[in-house]
């Protein structure tokens, strides 16, 4: 068969297309297996070697799954106020104590180093915060005010009501009435009370917990004598308590605890716990107010109570404040208390709340007890120390009884 010269040439041209596209569809196979087979290598080589540009997204990949892994992690637990880090327990039922004993005995109590805060003055004194601890999950704030010009002064402890917290020893006008007449003062609270009240569930308060409260605290006094004595700036041979219910009634077991407290002047103490805690409306407002007469709580704070231990207080100069219109410690309570006294205390007792304020009035709430420190016959019967001489009773018109719980003025 013969092609015209036209047909020829349409023929070469549809050759060389054919060409061509058959080229290039058999191109990306051989480049694809080329390929293929250098990635294969490298990848072999990758066993024993980092590659270069190829393993690049694989070692992207990496990091970022390695980066996944880290952030399924998770962290630690942050630290929660009251509770051990490790464990995760309240570190107030990690305390190793005997609250039954007024001496530390058994009690597994590590006291650490004091912190120091920044000094500051008024007209008359100088005050310190520092802090101290010795109870896991229990810092506690002691003020220490003294006064301006005296060297080593003779000191005394403050420790008011469980309700009260320690805005009062912030308070300079109270630094000044307690360190009048070159005497220092210490103040701090009592457990469960103010900021020592923190991290505790809400249905444990001072008297629910008083078992813990009275003997902590005792415990407390001890170890705030031993830091005044490290000082090295206060007398240690001249050291009172003055306490003011409930903190009264822990000065008092304090007293009988540690012979360096000299001299206690307690204000309306709570005490002769079976009566206390049938009568008291105190108590009142807690719905299992019932519990606190239960046998098992009675033996708990039997061992804590100041009528026991104020019979014992033979040497030591005690004053005992009753405000009989005062009903947060019963009649039968007051009188129970006023029995117990050794012979040598001075008992003061006030028909109403009016009578106790007229005494107290110009800081003279304690002018007693700093004069019993400069008076070197600490636990005598002296005119001021004298039951006969001192023991007052008002007979006033009676008025309707209330309860009160704080102290007046001071």
């Amino acid at each position: 068969m013969r092609f015209s010269g036209c047909a020829l040439s349409e023929l070469k041209i549809c050759t060389i297309c054919l060409f061509v596209i058959l080229s290039v569809l058999t191109l990306p196979a051989a480049a694809f297996a080329s390929s293929s087979g250098r990635l294969f290598e490298q990848q072999k080589g990758d066993e024993s070697r980092p590659s270069s540009s190829l393993t690049a997204p694989k070692s992207a990949a990496s990091v970022a799954v390695a980066n996944s892994e880290s952030t399924k992690k998770e962290p630690p637990p942050p630290s929660v106020p009251g509770l051990d880090p490790k464990t995760g327990i309240p570190l107030y039922e990690t305390i190793q104590e005997d609250w039954s004993s007024l001496s530390i005995g058994t009690s597994k109590l590590d006291p650490a180093p004091p912190l120091e805060a920044q000094t500051d003055e008024g007209e008359s004194f100088t005050r310190t915060l520092v802090q101290l601890q010795w109870r896991p999950g229990d810092p506690i704030d002691v003020y220490v005010v003294l006064p301006k010009g005296v060297k080593k002064p003779p000191a005394v402890l403050y420790l008011y009501g469980y309700k009260e917290d320690t805005d009062r020893f912030r308070n300079n006008g109270w630094a000044e009435r307690a360190t009048r007449g070159g005497v220092a003062a210490i103040g701090f609270v009592s457990a469960l009370t103010g900021h020592r009240f923190q991290n505790r569930p809400l249905r444990q308060w001072f008297v629910s917990e008083l078992q813990e409260s009275l003997g902590s605290t005792v415990h407390d006094v001890h170890f705030i004598l031993d830091y005044l004595a490290q000082r090295g700036d206060i007398d240690m041979d001249h050291i009172g308590m003055f306490g003011q219910s409930s903190g009264a009634t822990i000065a008092l077991l304090a007293a009988a605890a540690d012979p360096r407290i000299k001299a206690v002047d307690a204000l309306d103490p709570w005490g002769d716990w079976p009566d206390w805690l049938a009568k008291s409306p105190v108590l009142k407002d807690d719905p299992s107010h019932t519990n606190f007469t239960s046998d098992l709580f009675l033996a708990k704070v039997a061992p804590l109570d100041p009528v026991k231990w104020l019979p014992t207080l033979t040497s030591t100069s005690v004053r005992l404040q009753q405000i009989m219109e005062n009903m947060a410690t019963p009649d039968v309570c007051k009188e129970a208390l006023r029995k117990a006294a050794p012979k040598q205390a001075s008992i003061i007792r006030f028909e109403h709340l009016n009578d106790f304020s007229e005494g107290a009035a110009n800081a003279k709430l304690f002018d007693w007890i700093k004069a019993e420190l400069k008076d070197a016959s600490y636990g005598k019967a002296s005119s001021r120390s004298h039951r006969g001489a001192t023991e007052r009773l008002n007979t006033l018109r009676p008025v309707p009884r209330v309860p009160i719980c704080k102290g007046a003025n001071d």
